[in-house]
């Protein structure tokens, strides 16, 4: 990670616009020291994801022998994903949402830069200078609607943040999907099924490469078990996938 200090003639800007604008907290709007960041309060409330947890799908274990000798959850054991290794920074509850939700529906895009750092964090050991970063794409209505895909500003803000490679548009939305919210596995799966795609044109880049999708929210993992299909069926040599908050309400991959 780069912690080079700001060049000195942007201090002096800097303090002015914190007397002008004081800088809040993403979380709940209270003060704090410096732009971008968390107060005190939220930062205790986040549950960040520390082993044990499960390796395919990020899901913590509330000890390590609940994870079996192979640290993997049932569901996985029982079915596993098409990609080879799942990491998340936080659990999905009340701080990540109030984060993520702004993020994708209210043009909070400062927020992808927070949530990239305790990502990257939780990316320790995965990703290295040959990885490429490619987001969960976004059909095009819905991009047109939204203007900006928040996986692809969380796919770009991680490669600044680990010097990594980014392809922000390798993977395509074939079609329109309905919400996949309050729809069970079987039935996400199916609504998937054949709903990504490698971009043509991005497939060389793709090829005999290590290739980490990037979400926001990790639930079921129907999602980005499309995109995981997609990039292997084009030639990518390995697949992960790295969400900013797992879902931990059902033993379930998004």
């Amino acid at each position: 990670m780069n912690h080079r200090a700001s060049p000195w003639w942007r201090r002096p800007g800097t303090r002015m616009l914190d007397m002008l604008f004081p800088p809040r907290c993403l979380g709940c709007g209270a003060d704090v020291m410096q732009a971008g960041l968390l107060c005190g309060t939220c930062v205790s409330q986040l549950h960040l994801i520390t082993s044990p947890y499960c390796h395919r799908c990020a899901l913590p274990f509330p000890s390590r022998a609940a994870g079996g000798p192979t640290l993997t959850c049932t569901t996985c054991a029982e079915t596993p994903p098409p990609w080879h290794e799942g990491r998340a920074a936080m659990v999905y509850d009340d701080v990540p949402r109030r984060l993520i939700l702004p993020l994708k529906y209210a043009d909070r895009t400062e927020n992808a830069a927070l949530l990239a750092r305790y990502m990257a964090a939780a990316a320790t050991g995965l990703v290295h200078k040959d990885s490429i970063f490619i987001p969960v794409p976004l059909h095009r209505l819905r991009l047109f609607a939204r203007r900006y895909n928040q996986a692809a500003l969380l796919a770009c803000a991680l490669a600044r943040r680990t010097g990594a490679m980014v392809l922000p548009d390798g993977l395509e939305r074939l079609r329109a999907t309905p919400t996949l919210k309050e729809k069970g596995r079987a039935r996400r799966q199916d609504i998937m099924q054949g709903a990504i795609g490698v971009r043509a044109h991005r497939r060389r880049n793709i090829a005999g490469r290590h290739v980490i999708v990037v979400d926001d929210v990790m639930t079921t993992g129907a999602t980005l078990a499309a995109c995981a299909r997609s990039l292997r069926d084009a030639g990518a040599a390995r697949v992960d996938v790295l969400a900013a908050a797992r879902a931990c309400g059902q033993h379930e991959q998004q």
